[in-house]
């Protein structure tokens, strides 16, 4: 989800990112219960709303929802003919219910909403600051540095796979459903393996020359000004909104 082409300058960009920590957590853990269409419609309609804030580029981001809806649609493929309920079609042995088709449209505006939320607030900052964040916001400091070197080290260790597969490939190595083929691939992943932890242990060194202690310093300072505060305002009473609009009876 963190990416570079999505930490740009826009309106989001420049809040405060404990606060968008605190609203996307919010967010997820408010829409996610919901049990009606038109709560969930206006949830995804939020989650647009936040995605026209921050502004992120075309491509990445249908990339990133292509990837959810993907799964979503296996749900559309099965769901729909495989819950009890009142039958809207019917051939033969095979039935639609009325109850299936609710339910997967039901996971589809909530799994989107969550997703656009996560994708305006979250990944419009790099991973080194929501790291930093993280642990202004009194979060283990393991966690933390779980998520910092992963986010730091994740593409390099893409890289170097990359560069073992075409090592590979340049020996006229071909991937086939063959037992030649996974032994291959489960060298590759020992070499793969093995470097990591040599780069580990190297980045390990270099640290502790440079006397890190166990604790990472920020120069970043983070402050919660009036713009942030209106704008965490704004959201929580449109996630109001929402909550009534489901708890009220309102929804369909």
């Amino acid at each position: 989800m963190f990416d570079q082409p999505f930490a740009r300058p826009s309106f989001l960009r420049y809040r405060d990112p404990r606060l968008r920590l605190l609203l996307a957590a919010a967010l997820a853990v408010a829409l996610a219960p919901l049990q009606h269409l038109t709560s969930a419609a206006l949830g995804l309609g939020l989650g647009c709303a936040l995605l026209a804030l921050a502004r992120p580029p075309l491509r990445p981001l249908l990339r990133r929802l292509a990837v959810v809806n993907v799964f979503i649609l296996f749900l559309w493929l099965v769901t729909p003919w495989t819950t009890p309920g009142a039958p809207l079609w019917q051939w033969h042995f095979l039935c639609v219910t009325a109850e299936g088709v609710h339910l997967s449209l039901l996971v589809t505006l909530k799994s989107n909403a969550v997703v656009c939320a996560f994708l305006a607030l979250l990944a419009t900052m790099p991973p080194s600051e929501l790291g930093h964040a993280l642990e202004r916001l009194r979060c283990p400091d393991k966690l933390v540095f779980l998520f910092l070197f992963t986010g730091r080290y994740i593409h390099l260790l893409a890289e170097e796979w990359h560069t073992l597969m075409t090592a590979a490939r340049l020996r006229g190595f071909r991937p086939r459903s063959s037992t030649h083929t996974y032994r291959t691939l489960a060298s590759l992943l020992g070499l793969l393996l093995v470097r990591s932890y040599e780069r580990a242990q190297r980045t390990r060194e270099a640290m502790l020359l440079r006397g890190f202690a166990g604790r990472f310093h920020s120069v970043a300072r983070f402050s919660v000004g009036a713009s942030d505060l209106a704008f965490a305002l704004g959201l929580l009473c449109c996630l109001a909104g929402i909550l009534w609009t489901e708890y009220a009876g309102a929804g369909l």
